[in-house]
């Protein structure tokens, strides 16, 4: 039994490991805990003793000989104590954010690298109602296309709405999902490089896609203001339908 959720409750892999093979063991000896485990004697008398004194293991001596055992009742106790922790820190999360955003600069500057970055850009996307974007190539669907299908559902459920001024070799494509997109394209002078601008919020971030998977946010309410007034712009008098 996969049994990986434990690192919740602060175990390591090994503590993981042994506790598994007693799972499957029901009674056992140091060296049943060996054959299944292959770890070295000393790694696991070591790891059982951790594990004891978390409440998790018991042990048994009889006839000079020590087994051990789980003790599944201090599972549930500290399943149970981690989600009482898990509610009281999610209670004080709006304070935590209320906080952070009191004591944050006005202006602040972020990189994000690889694909696991972009996705992050994205995510945060859709806390913001509209998004803008400058040079939209539909790159999120060829480069991420796992993640595209699940992130656009989302996107539309939420009802956040994309104004692309894409680039002008995509009049002959086809949009990706029509609700709640609007697009329009920019001249052919515009294209070059794989670069987009995106824009919400107060943030405004360039990204880069290439393989090198990279993206430069500001956060800044007068640059992005500024920021959509150039969309806008280019929206009403350059970009066409």
């Amino acid at each position: 039994m996969d049994l990986t959720e434990l690192r919740i409750l602060g175990l390591s892999n090994g503590e993981i490991a042994v506790y598994s093979a007693l799972l499957a063991i029901r009674v056992s000896s140091i060296n049943k805990i060996h054959e299944k485990t292959g770890f070295e004697r000393r790694a696991i008398y070591d790891i059982l003793n951790k594990l004891l004194e978390k409440g998790l293991v018991s042990y048994t001596i009889e006839q000079g000989k020590k087994t051990y055992q789980l003790a599944p009742a201090r599972l549930l106790e500290k399943t149970n104590e981690a989600a009482k922790q898990l509610r009281t820190l999610e209670e004080k999360y709006p304070k935590i954010i209320e906080m952070y955003d009191s004591l944050k600069p006005e202006i602040r500057a972020e990189v994000y690298r690889g694909k696991e970055g972009i996705k992050a850009v994205f995510e945060d996307m859709l806390n913001f109602k509209k998004n803008y974007f400058i040079g939209a190539g539909y790159y999120i669907v060829k480069e991420l296309p796992y993640f595209w299908p699940h992130f656009n559902n989302r996107r539309i459920k939420l009802g956040v709405k994309w104004l692309n001024l894409a680039r002008y070799e995509l009049r002959s494509e086809k949009i990706p999902d029509k609700n709640l997109m609007t697009v329009k394209f920019l001249p052919k002078e515009f294209s070059g490089n794989p670069c987009v601008i995106f824009i919400y919020g107060n943030k405004v971030v360039n990204v880069l896609w290439t393989n090198q998977f990279f993206a430069f946010s500001i956060e800044s309410k007068e640059i992005a203001e500024n920021y959509v007034r150039y969309f806008n712009f280019l929206w009403k008098t350059i970009a066409v339908s």
